[in-house]
């Protein structure tokens, strides 16, 4: 199946940002994110300055554009929720352009930096800088086991797909519903057998 939505291929490209340190786009992100945040609105030189830096970033990376509209747009709602939050505020209401532009800059960041950058690179830097141990394995086993839970969620698919006779679109929200409960049983009853797996590891 496609996993590319998890996975992508793009971290895999030897281009200058992707053989770039892990350490120094962590950091970098992070420093762009802060600054995005933090200066008081509207910041309009910074917000062109980082928006110079992100295209650099787009451009040398090699990541297709319609690739990063296509994940801007289905994370979309949760930007839009954030601005329309804030956008009631007395100190925001006259500059809600910037609270839009903030948050597309800190998506587009974290987007950028996911995208060229392997997990399991990420999780070395948290442990280098001593991130809690405990805290790395849970996202090291939440990263894998989502992958077998999208697996096991496609399996579901083609059953259901092979054993549907019918096109009428009113059908398709109840099953949807007893694909959705039956996903979560069988996700329940993988984590049991993981966590007794672990256990008699010695893993507590």
């Amino acid at each position: 199946m496609k996993l590319h939505l998890l996975e992508p291929h793009h971290g895999r490209l030897n281009t200058v940002i992707q053989r770039t340190p892990a350490e120094l786009k962590l950091g970098g992100g992070l420093v762009i994110i802060t600054l995005t945040v933090m200066l008081p609105a509207p910041a309009t030189v910074w917000l062109w300055c980082a928006t110079a830096i992100l295209g650099l970033v787009v451009l040398l990376s090699r990541l297709p554009l319609l690739f990063l509209l296509q994940r801007l747009l289905l994370l979309a709602p949760f930007v839009l929720g954030v601005t329309l939050v804030n956008a009631f505020q007395p100190a925001y209401r006259a500059h809600w352009c910037w609270l839009v532009a903030r948050s597309v800059l800190c998506l587009l960041t974290v987007l950028l930096v996911s995208n060229t950058t392997p997990f399991s690179e990420v999780l070395r830097v948290l442990r280098r800088v001593r991130v809690p141990t405990l805290l790395i394995t849970t996202l090291a086993l939440m990263h894998r086991y989502l992958f077998v839970l999208v697996e096991e969620a496609e399996r579901m698919r083609r059953a259901r797909a092979g054993r549907t006779f019918t096109a009428r679109r009113r059908w398709q929200w109840p099953v949807l519903a007893g694909v959705a409960g039956q996903l979560f049983i069988r996700a329940s009853e993988r984590a049991e057998r993981i966590y007794a797996a672990m256990c008699a590891r010695g893993l507590k």
